[in-house]
Order: C-alpha cells, then sequence, then structure tokens
C-alpha cells in the first residue's frame, strides 16, 4: 500500500512547505486562507493536490483531506514537521509487520522538552491512546471509511474548543473497535514553535478541559477531572487546583446540558 500525507496548514503563500517538510511521497494540502482554490501538480514525480479554502478549524481542515485522500495508508502532518529519509518505506514495513492494525502510532523528536518516548510495539487501550497528537497518527483509509471515522468540528485549534480533536479520533477508533497499536520508530521531528491554541492556564483552558472530557469518558469524567488536576496542578501557577476543578466541572455540566 501506497502513503499519503494528509498536511494541515495555514496562510501558505507558495509550495516550499514540501520541501520544508521532506515531502518523499503523494501528499494532500489543507491550506486555510483567504481564498478558495484547488490545485493538483506534480513535486519531485509525487502527485500534490492543493486544497485553499476561506475556512478555519484543525478538525474541518483534516476532515477535507481525508475526504479526498486515495491512498491505502494515510498519514496526518502539520507543518511544524520534517519527516524523515524514507518514512513512507518505515510506514509500509509497520503495516507488513501488523497486518491487523488499522491505526499505527509513530514516535516524534521532539525539540523542547524530553517526550516518554514509544518503546515497543503493542496494541493500544483507550487509556494508552490519549497522549498521542494527531502528527504521531498513521492510518488505513479503507478502516477509517468504512466505520465512518472523521475528526470533530467543534475541538481544535480555530474551533470552538481547544485542543482534542485528536484524542476524540482516536477514541472514536476505539469505539468502533479498530485496532491501535504504538511502533518504536521516529517519524519526524517537530520544528519549534508557538502553539497556535494555547495562552496559559486560563478559565477557558480549563473549561474546555471539561466538555473534552465529558465526551471521552461520558460515565468516568468528574474522576478523570481529579486525575487531570492532581497530575499536572504544580503546572497552574497562580490558578490554583480547586480553581481548575471547578472550571472542568462547569465544561462538563455545560456539555450534559446543551450539547
Amino acid at each position: 500500500m501506497n502513503v499519503q500525507v494528509l498536511i494541515a496548514t495555514m496562510n501558505q503563500m507558495d509550495q516550499t512547505i514540501l520541501d520544508r517538510m521532506n515531502i518523499q511521497t503523494d501528499a494532500i494540502v489543507g491550506n486555510q486562507c483567504d481564498r478558495n482554490e484547488i490545485k493538483d501538480f506534480t513535486y519531485k514525480d509525487q502527485s500534490i493536490k492543493w486544497l485553499s479554502f476561506k475556512e478555519r478549524g484543525v478538525g474541518l481542515n483534516r476532515n477535507n483531506l481525508l475526504m479526498r485522500a486515495t491512498s491505502g495508508i494515510v498519514k496526518f502532518a502539520d507543518d511544524d514537521m520534517v519527516f524523515t529519509d524514507h518514512y513512507e518505506e518505515i510506514i509500509t514495513e509497520a503495516y507488513k509487520k501488523l497486518p491487523h492494525a488499522d491505526v499505527i502510532i509513530f514516535d516524534l523528536q521532539y525539540p523542547d522538552r524530553p517526550r516518554k518516548p514509544i518503546t515497543k510495539i503493542e496494541r493500544l487501550t483507550a487509556r494508552k491512546c490519549m497522549r498521542f497528537g494527531a502528527a504521531r497518527i498513521s492510518a488505513k483509509l479503507e478502516s477509517l471509511r468504512i466505520h465512518g471515522i472523521s475528526f470533530n468540528l467543534c475541538f481544535g485549534g480555530g474551533a470552538r474548543f481547544s485542543s482534542g480533536e485528536d484524542s476524540l479520533f482516536l477514541m472514536d477508533c476505539i469505539r468502533k473497535g479498530l485496532k491501535i497499536y504504538s511502533y518504536p520508530v521516529v517519524i519526524a521531528k517537530l520544528l519549534e514553535r508557538k502553539s497556535t491554541w494555547f495562552v496559559g492556564y486560563n478559565d477557558k483552558y480549563f473549561f474546555d478541559k471539561g466538555v473534552l472530557f465529558s465526551l471521552l469518558y461520558p460515565r468516568l469524567c468528574k474522576v478523570y477531572a481529579i486525575i487531570h488536576c492532581v497530575k499536572q496542578y504544580r503546572q497552574y501557577g497562580e490558578y490554583g487546583l480547586l480553581s481548575a476543578y471547578r472550571q472542568i466541572r462547569r465544561g462538563i455540566r455545560y456539555r450534559k446540558r446543551y450539547l
């Protein structure tokens, strides 16, 4: 099976992003900007589809890419990634080793601080999936389409609620019976850049977490709210643990009442 990279980006003025990301396979670029335009062209013998849309929201962007994908395996990507050489061979070899896998999560090299690496091949449960972002995810396109899996439009950069579209995507895969595996090979490095959505620990950050937890864990969302606050409260600075928990509970109640 061939690999197609699905790149979510914004305000690209030319095609230099393909060089910067070291794209070596077919790819679709979702460029959210101030115009509506679709182009098809060849780049280093690879087929590229370039989508420029007057839209905002990373979930919407990834869905536009996903519904136009044509290869057997898709690899989600952000524009701050630089792929390793021969990444297509790495990905296809992983699916040969794991023929029953529907989704394979690869490792990334982070620029800012050490992250917990993937150390072994294993099938992932819902709990173990939640720490992985979309930039690590690859999937068999047919598995996603047969089960009607896509990204939530209400979460992520540019959407109503901040982060979480990748966690909801993986949880949807788990709930619909797809087999998700981790694979301990670095597929790309990330360039250092400012977050497109995180502006600090404030009311909105924790409120949005509450909405997210209530969708991910409908029956245990309050438990996960406590776990989240206890594990990370040292990072909250002046905001405080109790204030964080209250805002998360507000988000949980809001989702249950209105959404």
